[in-house]
């Protein structure tokens, strides 16, 4: 784990039993605190980091994409950034699996180790904890004309 800085001059270090990360004085001697984060905060964190890879269309199965465009119909509702991932998080390391869709005519493999990079990249150096694992999940691909409204068809009842 790389050494971070926090506010006050000190550095994060694994907490011994007490779960979460402690933060210690420069020379060590004396426990300011401990830090907890929580699963949400690293799936989001993942969430993010993977939807920022070109490629990728979105996040999230069948079922996980049509719950999300319901909730996004919702007046007042807010985007779930953690669609399609899920994390299990120790006390200094996490592990990650995302489904994604990804867009037709890109290198699948490619697209995995760039996904894996920035998700694993993202949060060790937002949270401190080390990433074990990133599984990727290719659920479908994106072709163009699944974006084409059904506008121009004529209606089946009128």
């Amino acid at each position: 784990m790389s050494e971070q800085t926090t506010t006050k001059p000190g550095r994060i270090t694994p907490a011994p039993a007490s779960g979460g990360l402690s933060v210690r004085d420069q020379d060590g001697s004396s426990n300011l605190g401990t830090l907890s984060i929580a699963d949400t905060v690293v799936s989001k964190i993942a969430g993010i980091a993977a939807k920022d890879i070109s490629g990728v269309h979105t996040l999230g199965g069948a079922a996980s994409r049509a719950v999300g465009a319901l909730r996004e119909r919702i007046p007042g509702a807010r985007t779930n950034h953690a669609q399609g991932v899920s994390v299990e998080v120790g006390e200094t390391q996490a592990a990650v699996d995302i489904d994604l869709i990804a867009d037709y005519g890109v290198a699948i493999a490619d697209l995995a180790v760039g996904v894996r990079r920035n998700v694993i990249s993202s949060i060790e150096r937002m949270t401190g904890l080390q990433v074990t694992e990133v599984n990727i999940s290719v659920a479908d691909i994106h072709l163009p004309e699944d974006d084409q409204d059904d506008t121009d068809r004529t209606p089946r009842v009128q």
